[in-house]
C-alpha cells in the first residue's frame, strides 16, 4: 500500500497530528523514568497514526466541523493509538519479534516481562484518558480491547489448523483489526457530537475498511516479493496462520496436495510449493473480490452523510483502499 496519508486532504490534519504526537508522548510518562523509556519506545519510533487520524476525521464530520481538532478529539485519538501500541507490545512478545518499525522491539530490548507490563501500562493510560471523555467512550474502548483479545485468541486457537473455516477467519480479523478502526471512527463521532445514525455510519465505515485492509494485507503475503514484504513470501503459512486464500484452496481440488505441506515443520521449499499451489488455483481472486466488497461497504457507509472536511478525508481513505485492492489484484495477476 502507498505510504502517503490520504487523510492529508484535510487542511489541519498535519498540525492536528503534531498536537496528537505531543499528547501521546505525555501519556506514556510515568514517575519512573525507566518505565517512561520503555513505554515511549515505539511512540518515538514513529508510525502512520492511521487510527487516530480516522478518529480526528470522524470528529470533523460533525456539522460545523473542519477547523483545528478540539482537545477532546486529540485525546480521543491518543486513547485509540495507545490501545494499538499496547497491543503491538503484546503481539511482539507472542511472535518473539526482534524488530518493530525499524527499531528493536521492546521485548528484544528489555525482555518479555517488561514488554508485557509496559503494554499493560499503555492500555491503562488509554482507559484513563477515555474515562475523562465520558462513560460512553470509556465503555466502548473497554469493549474494543476485549474484541482485540478475542480476535487474537481466535487466531491462536486455529494456528496450524488446516480445518480453519472462513467464518473463523473473518471473526478473527474482525476482532484483531477491524474493531479498533470501527472504534476510532465511532469515538470520533461521539466526541464530535454527531447523532446516533451518523455514528453508526462512521462505525460501519471503520469496520468495513478494517476488514478490507486485512484481507488485502493477507493476500499481499502470498503475492508480493520478499523485497517488498521485508519477509519471505508466504510467511503467514510458516507461522501457521491460514488466511482466506489458503482456506479456499484447502477446500478446492488442490486441497489434498496443499494440506500435507501445512505443518509447524514447514521447510522453505514446502512454503514455496504451497504458495505456488494457492496462486495457481485462482484462490487469490476470490479473496480480492471479498476485499472489494468490504471496500464498497466502507464507501457506501459515507454516502448518506453530509459534506464536510471529515468526509473528504474519509472518502479519500476509502478511495486509497480501493486503489490498494486493485493494486493487489494486479500483483496477483
Amino acid at each position: 500500500m502507498a505510504s502517503a496519508n490520504p487523510l492529508s486532504v484535510m487542511p489541519t490534519l498535519v498540525d492536528d497530528l503534531d498536537r496528537l504526537e505531543s499528547e501521546l508522548l505525555k501519556s506514556a510518562m510515568s514517575d519512573d523514568p525507566y518505565l517512561t523509556e520503555i513505554a515511549a519506545h515505539l511512540i518515538k519510533a514513529g508510525g502512520k497514526r492511521v487510527r487516530p487520524g480516522f478518529c480526528l476525521a470522524a470528529a470533523a464530520t460533525a456539522p460545523g466541523g473542519g477547523g483545528a481538532a478540539t482537545p477532546e478529539s486529540i485525546l480521543a485519538g491518543v486513547s485509540i493509538e495507545l490501545v494499538h501500541l499496547g497491543s503491538l507490545y503484546h503481539d511482539d512478545v507472542m511472535d518473539d519479534a526482534t524488530t518493530r518499525r525499524t527499531v528493536a522491539s521492546v521485548n528484544a530490548k528489555w525482555g518479555n516481562l517488561k514488554a508485557i507490563l509496559a503494554g499493560d501500562f499503555l492500555l491503562a493510560r488509554a482507559s484513563e484518558i477515555a474515562a475523562g471523555l465520558g462513560v460512553e467512550v470509556a465503555g466502548l474502548l473497554a469493549a474494543t480491547i476485549a474484541r482485540l483479545c478475542e480476535g487474537q485468541v481466535l487466531e491462536l486457537q486455529y494456528t496450524y489448523d488446516a480445518a480453519r473455516t472462513e467464518q473463523q477467519y473473518l471473526r478473527s480479523i474482525g476482532g484483531k483489526t477491524a474493531a479498533l478502526l470501527a472504534a476510532a471512527c465511532r469515538i470520533g463521532g461521539i466526541v464530535g457530537g454527531v447523532d446516533a445514525a451518523h455514528r453508526d455510519a462512521l462505525t460501519t465505515f471503520g469496520y468495513s475498511y478494517g476488514m478490507a485492509f486485512q484481507v488485502v494485507d493477507d493476500v499481499l503475503d502470498l503475492v508480493s516479493t520478499e523485497a517488498e514484504l521485508g519477509k519471505p513470501t508466504g510467511h503467514d503459512l510458516e507461522e501457521g496462520v491460514y488466511t482466506l486464500p489458503v482456506i479456499a484452496a484447502l477446500l478446492g481440488p488442490d486441497g489434498d496436495r496443499l494440506r500435507p505441506l501445512l505443518t509447524d515443520a514447514m521447510t522453505p521449499e514446502q512454503r514455496d510449493e504451497a504458495v505456488a499451489i494457492i496462486r495457481g488455483g485462482g484462490w487469490i481472486d476470490g479473496s480480492i473480490e471479498r476485499a472489494r466488497t468490504f471496500a464498497a461497504d466502507a464507501s457506501n457507509a459515507l454516502a448518506g452523510l453530509p459534506d464536510s472536511i471529515g468526509i473528504d478525508g474519509l472518502s479519500a481513505a476509502a478511495k486509497h483502499l480501493v486503489d490498494s485492492v486493485e493494486a493487489a489484484a494486479a500483483t496477483a495477476a
